[in-house]
């Protein structure tokens, strides 16, 4: 008799059309989910053995926790918090894990033209997404809050592997990279530990390697933003990573225009026209920047930016429901349905 498997996501739902505790070629599937990196975490390992799948999913957590450690900027502790802390006063030294995250997060910052801008941190929360925001900010509150944004400020030493803000009262944060890295850490730990296949899922930044048990490709469901118990397309995934960045469970509506909770970190203004942007490709960490740049930049100067990476696409939804997909894009199976 065959089950059918789902687990609900914030971004995706990871569609697993086999049975739940299931031996297929002396291979099991083992699921948990946990609170990681101030987000939910769904880790799905397959394995030979049950012990090694419980062992497997531990170790992905701790390499999580691990990464949280260091670069959280709500942890004190932190290293990346130690930096902040200095904004304006003094270079920090830190691992060359952390050096070489800020300064891939620095390259993305200029391939984007501050789409995204890893300084973001230090925007102020003028923008309410709770239902208490009834009038739109003032220009010049909204031009303020961006006053300690800008990643041309930040200093990267190679030598010494120092950062350093310039600006008193800036930050760096890895919202929006995060995530996607861990995922990428914890794929290429368990291929280290001969882990074939499996699914680390950071609230809608996935990254899979390998097939289910069954042999078949992992197939991800993509929430329909205008209904979210919904899916409106179904893809098959093998190696690889899926992003989505969207503003349909956080956006507020002033003199009936929606804005997103996606600020752009060069205007302080609310990304507007798009309601969700998905990102397939390599990497987890590249596709989360590009999904939440292209959200700030909108169809036009988005699509530009993705065309000029082959090997990443994207399916964006306008506010009206049309479905935009890049030219790049070349998932035989997607059929959406909005």
């Amino acid at each position: 008799m065959k089950s059918k498997c789902t687990t609900y996501l914030k971004s995706f739902t990871t569609l697993f059309l086999l049975g739940c505790c299931f031996m297929s070629n002396a291979q099991v599937l083992h699921k948990r989910t946990t609170m990681l990196m101030g987000g939910r975490f769904d880790i799905s390992i397959v394995a030979n053995d049950s012990l090694k799948a419980e062992n497997s999913i531990d170790e992905v957590i701790a390499e999580i926790t691990r990464i949280e450690n260091l670069i959280s900027d709500w942890k004190p502790s932190s290293q990346v918090s130690e930096v902040n802390r200095n904004a304006g006063i003094s270079p920090v030294k830190v691992d060359r894990e952390v050096f070489e995250l800020t300064q891939r997060a620095l390259q993305f910052s200029k391939i984007t033209n501050g789409g995204f801008d890893v300084s973001f941190a230090a925007m102020d929360r003028i923008w309410k997404f709770d239902g208490s925001m009834t009038t739109m900010p003032t220009p010049e509150a909204i031009k303020a809050s961006v006053a300690k944004v800008g990643y041309q400020n930040i200093i990267l030493d190679s030598v010494q592997s120092t950062i350093f803000l310039k600006l008193k009262g800036m930050k760096i944060g890895f919202g929006a990279l995060g995530e996607g890295y861990a995922t990428n850490k914890c794929k290429d730990l368990m291929l280290s530990k001969g882990i074939k296949a499996g699914i680390v899922n950071a609230s809608g930044d996935l990254t899979a390697w390998g097939t289910q048990p069954n042999g078949k490709d992992w197939n991800i469901g993509m929430t329909n933003p205008f209904d979210t118990n919904k899916l409106f397309a179904i893809v098959p995934i093998k190696n690889g990573a899926v992003t989505t960045s969207g503003s349909y469970e956080k956006f507020v509506v002033l003199n009936g225009k929606r804005y997103s909770h996606i600020i752009n970190p060069a205007t302080g203004y609310p990304s507007t026209g798009l309601c969700s942007v998905s990102i397939f490709g390599p990497n987890a960490e590249m596709a989360n920047g590009f999904s939440t740049s292209i959200m700030v930049l909108g169809k036009k100067a988005g699509l530009e930016l993705i065309n000029k990476y082959p090997e990443y696409s994207c399916v964006m939804i306008k506010d009206n429901g049309k479905i935009i997909k890049s030219k790049n894009f070349n998932i035989a199976k997607f059929h959406p349905k909005i």
